[in-house]
């Protein structure tokens, strides 16, 4: 695989820091040769958010209980920032006891801790559960509906509006395949996610309690490491999860499956697809030094510059050869500069066609230098 560096223009830099959007920049365009019986499918690599087969991707449609993986996301992303932990007691309300369909059947005032309430979402689809954990985070169902939809626009899906945190049928309550699966992405970005995700079965209230995980790909599918479940009549069967095999990191949605447990049959299909098609090329670590790039009136002359996130490309098997990449950098950098501050792009390109792009960012941060600071670097450099 060829390298090279591309200096820019400041203007032309500008325009390369301000591209966002949920949609990969590009993906693998062979035609498949696969037929998936849902409503829609999406099937991506996880780390470079490539599409490498899609049905349908932005059809809106009921999601059922997949809408529970936007719930955990939230809650996962609370944790993180500290809003909660996971020891904290959780008494239960009315309206989230009243709650029908999946459920552990939580009494009104009933407590639990946060930890047991997630793993009730995740391991038995708990909708009662899912109403306690949004009222500890925002006080009401109401308000963290409207903390979902945020969050959905911030990650840039359009075809996504939630009106509860269950899935339940409702007016208005829809998503498609494609944003399941960026929503998807970002909660595996989570240790906590990922751990309360992989539980098989577990014990509540001291073992008086079962819960078994409603998916069944945790049994019947090696590499399995996440998954959301879910039915209505109005949604079908619907299955969102994640397998990983030779470190190749696959996410796929099925939504609207009108067979009785042929969700995880067309994951199935549609897994054992892709791995046997794609490989994973992994050409940069997460926080890799790719250059070291000198910086004007800065308390230091010079910073390191890293990968945001580990840089991987995925490929039709065979192919890791027709792979070049481009590291996008201005020639010098003006302080003040904050660690972790984006500053360039790691691009990829299969035969010439960009498929990823990962930022580069700061090692570290660079203070602006004082006046007299900047007035001795001048002055030494004119007596050399």
């Amino acid at each position: 695989m060829r390298r090279v560096f591309r200096v820019f223009p400041t203007v032309l830099m500008v325009w390369c820091l301000a591209f966002t959007g949920a949609v990969p920049v590009g993906a693998v365009t062979e035609k498949p040769d696969l037929d998936i019986a849902a409503g829609s499918a999406v099937l991506m690599e996880t780390s470079s958010g490539q599409i490498l087969y899609a049905k349908d991707p932005y059809k809106e449609q009921p999601i059922a209980s997949v809408t529970k993986i936007m719930t955990m996301l939230l809650a996962v992303e609370a944790l993180e920032k500290g809003k909660v932990q996971l020891n904290d007691v959780v008494v239960t309300s009315e309206h989230a006891a009243g709650m029908g369909g999946s459920q552990i059947f939580l009494a009104p005032q009933e407590e639990m801790s946060f930890r047991e309430m997630l793993i009730s979402v995740a391991t038995g689809s708990a909708n009662d559960a899912s109403v306690a954990v949004a009222e500890q985070i925002a006080g009401s169902e109401e308000t963290f509906v409207e903390l979902m939809n945020a969050r959905a626009k911030e990650l840039g899906l359009k075809h996504t509006h939630y009106v509860n945190c269950t899935g339940l049928p409702a007016e208005g309550h829809y998503s498609c395949a494609h944003d399941q699966a960026i929503i998807l992405r970002e909660a595996l970005r989570y240790p906590v996610f990922r751990e309360v995700s992989q539980i098989k079965e577990y014990d509540l209230r001291g073992g008086e309690f079962k819960l078994w995980n409603t998916n069944k790909l945790l049994w019947w599918y090696r590499g399995t490491e996440a998954g959301k479940t879910g039915w209505t009549n109005e949604a079908n069967y619907c299955l969102a999860s994640s397998v990983v095999r030779d470190d190749l990191r696959l996410i796929g949605v099925v939504l609207g499956v009108k067979e009785k447990k042929g969700h995880f049959r067309e994951s199935i299909k549609m897994y054992n697809w892709g791995f046997a098609r794609f490989e994973a090329a992994k050409l940069a670590a997460a926080g890799e030094t790719v250059k070291t790039l000198p910086v004007e009136k800065g308390v230091e002359t010079k910073v390191p510059v890293v990968t945001e996130k580990e840089v991987v490309a995925v490929v039709p098997k065979g192919e890791k050869e027709a792979l070049e990449s481009a590291i996008e950098l201005p020639a010098r950098l003006l302080a003040p500069l904050a660690k972790e501050e984006k500053v360039g792009d790691y691009v990829v390109y299969h035969h010439g066609q960009e498929i990823t792009r990962v930022g580069l960012v700061t090692a570290r941060s660079v203070p602006e230098a004082s006046f007299l600071e900047q007035l001795l670097r001048v002055t030494e450099r004119m007596c050399r």
